[in-house]
C-alpha cells in the first residue's frame, strides 16, 4: 500500500499535499489536534495510538507548527518554537520506535533561516544564516531535527519560502488589497521574494521522496525576484493600472492592527534552490509571470 503520513497536515500546504498524493493513488492520513473523522488525532508532543500510523508508510512529512502570522509577543514566541520542537522532537522518538519505518522523514524548515540579502544570493552551500528570532527558530527546528540518526530513513529539511497558491497563504490576501488599490511596493520595495508555485511545492515533494538528497533544502522557484517587480507583475496580470506603495511606518500600523509583524513583508529573501536545480528537478513555473497567470486563472 501506497501510505504518506502528513503532521500537522490539515492547514494550506497539508491540503494541497494530501490532494496532490491521493490523485496518485496514496493513502494520505493526517495527523491533527483537531478530532474528527477525517484525520487521526495526536497533541504534537506525545506518543499515542497515532504513532501507528508510521508502519509501513512510504514517507513522513511534518508540516506542523503554530503559524508565524502573529505578533511577536512573548507567549507568540513560546508557542512557535515549542510547537516545532516537541512535535518533530516525538515524530522522531516515534519513527525510532516504528518496526517497519518510511523510508524518508521531510520536516519543514524555512527560508527565513538566511539573512536579509538584497544583493547576494543565497545557496544551501553559501547562504548566510544569522541571528535573530525568525532565524533562531528554524536553526533550533532543523538541529532538533537532525539531532537523530535513524537506521535506513533518509532525512529532508524543506527551507521553503512564499508558496503561492489559491486557497491559503499569502496569495489570496496580496490579491485582495492589490485589487483595493493598494498594490504598490511594500517599503522601498527592494526586498526578494523568494516564491514557489503550490504544484511546484508539491511536486518537490514527491520529487524528494524518491531522491537520494538529504540534509537542508531550498523549495523555491530559480528566480526571486525584487518585491517591487512581483507588484508590478500582480498589478498586470490583474490589469489595474496603478497600486499605491505602502511606506514602512504604515505597514507597521497595519501589522500591530492585524496582529501580524512586518516581517514577513519586508525581509528579503533571496534565496536559490541549487540542490533541486542539481539534482534534476523541472519547475513547471520557472517565472513568476507564468505562475501569476496560471494562478488567476484557475
Amino acid at each position: 500500500m501506497k501510505k504518506i503520513v502528513i503532521a500537522g497536515g490539515t492547514g494550506f500546504l497539508g491540503t494541497a499535499l494530501k490532494s496532490y498524493f491521493e490523485a496518485k493513488d496514496f493513502v494520505v492520513v493526517c495527523l491533527s489536534r483537531k478530532r474528527n473523522s477525517e484525520t487521526v488525532y495526536w497533541n504534537a508532543k506525545d506518543l499515542g495510538e497515532w504513532a501507528e500510523e508510521l508502519e509501513g508508510a512510504t514517507a513522513l512529512i511534518n508540516l506542523a507548527g503554530k503559524s508565524v502570522d502573529c505578533r511577536y509577543k512573548k507567549q507568540n514566541r513560546e508557542l512557535i518554537l515549542n510547537s516545532r520542537i516537541e512535535s518533530t522532537q516525538v515524530l522522531n522518538l516515534a519513527m525510532e520506535k516504528a518496526k517497519v519505518k518510511p523510508k524518508v522523514f521531510i520536516n519543514s524548515s524555512t527560508a527565513t533561516i538566511y539573512i536579509h540579502a538584497e544583493t547576494t544570493i543565497n545557496t544551501e552551500e553559501i547562504g548566510v544564516i544569522g541571528d535573530d528570532f525568525s532565524m533562531n527558530i528554524a536553526k533550533s527546528w532543523e538541529k532538533e531535527f537532525f539531532s537523530t540518526s535513524i537506521e535506513n530513513v533518509r532525512k529532508v529539511a524543506l527551507r521553503t519560502s512564499i508558496v503561492l497558491g489559491n486557497k491559503g497563504g499569502a496569495f489570496p490576501k496580496l490579491k485582495a488589497i492589490t485589487r483595493l488599490g493598494m498594490g504598490g511596493k511594500q517599503g522601498n520595495g527592494n526586498q526578494f521574494v523568494s516564491w514557489i508555485h503550490v504544484d511546484d511545492f508539491c511536486k518537490a515533494v514527491e520529487f524528494l521522496m524518491h531522491s537520494n538528497l538529504s540534509g537542508s533544502v531550498n523549495v523555491t522557484a530559480p528566480n526571486p525576484i525584487s518585491n517591487k517587480e512581483f507588484m508590478t507583475v500582480l498589478r498586470n496580470e490583474l490589469k489595474l493600472p496603478f497600486g499605491i506603495s505602502q511606506p514602512i511606518w504604515l505597514i507597521e500600523l497595519g501589522c500591530a492592527v492585524i496582529k501580524s509583524e512586518s516581517e514577513l513583508l519586508l525581509k528579503s529573501r533571496y534565496v536559490y534552490p541549487q540542490r533541486l536545480v542539481d539534482a534534476g528537478f523541472k519547475f513547471e513555473f520557472e517565472r513568476i509571470e507564468d505562475a501569476l497567470m496560471d494562478l488567476l486563472n484557475t
